[in-house]
């Protein structure tokens, strides 16, 4: 018996797996798309801590089932159809004036000159482009396919009223935002409203979202965030965002 050929076959095998780590990066860069490729190290994950949990937490009493009670606007003629196009914002701001004449801190809060300018606003007389309510926004905010009305009204030292309203179906108006800060500006970004202002820190803005919130029926300060100002020719940089949680009864 010829043990030849039998030899010949396993030479072959033997260069032929001699050879494969020769062929397989050659292989590998020949329209291999979709091999595993490491990606090294990964950091190990790690949940959050809870630190002190022996401390008994501040408890806050739950919300009433049917959420915060309407802020609705006396003196307004009813809204049709819900279209708050058809307000007009200065009558609005005047008529919740006339409702809360005295307030000068809160909501409503308004300096005595800013009140006498609102009230003098469309008069003869007032100089031109010196009513403090700024031209209105609409945006539907509470996801009822409506559009909800966006006010500005501006005060002394840079600081700002933001208001928002909403009209239910029997035709009243219901504030459901009513701020007063120093505002460096404001935007809608889909159905949030969204104010910059300073943080306290050189360098440093921060950012509020207010949210629609379904049970509360208002809109709630929802998500914040610290944002670093840009240099010259450079974006804003978040620095430390922070996601504010909801309102939760501590179990004891």
């Amino acid at each position: 018996m010829n043990a030849f050929p039998f030899a010949t076959a396993a030479s072959r095998v033997r260069a032929a797996l001699l050879a494969l780590p020769l062929l397989l990066p050659l292989l590998a860069g020949c329209g291999d798309t979709g091999g595993l490729v490491g990606a090294g190290a990964t950091p190990t994950a790690s949940g959050p801590v809870h630190l002190w949990p022996d401390r008994k937490g501040a408890s806050v009493p739950p919300a009433e089932p049917g959420g915060a009670p309407p802020e609705y606007v006396p003196g307004m003629p009813p809204v049709r159809d819900q279209n708050v196009h058809a307000v007009d914002p200065v009558a609005l701001v005047q008529a919740e004036l006339r409702a809360h004449p005295d307030a000068d801190v809160g909501a409503d809060g308004m300096p005595p000159e800013t009140a006498a300018a609102i009230k003098a606003c469309g008069q003869e007389g007032q100089p031109p482009g010196k009513c403090p309510v700024l031209t209105p926004y609409y945006r539907d905010l509470t996801g009822n396919g409506v559009d909800e009305l966006v006010v500005g009204i501006e005060m002394p030292d840079r600081m700002m009223s933001v208001r928002a309203y909403t009209a239910d179906p029997d035709g009243r108006l219901n504030r459901i935002m009513a701020t007063t800060q120093t505002v460096v500006g404001v935007e809608l970004a889909g159905r949030d409203v969204i104010l910059r202002v300073p943080s306290g820190h050189p360098g440093y803005e921060l950012i509020t979202a207010w949210s629609w919130d379904e049970r509360q029926r208002t809109m709630l300060p929802a998500r914040e965030q610290i944002v670093r100002l840009p240099g010259p020719g450079q974006t804003p940089t978040p620095a430390a965002p922070q996601q504010l949680q909801p309102f939760t009864e501590e179990t004891p």
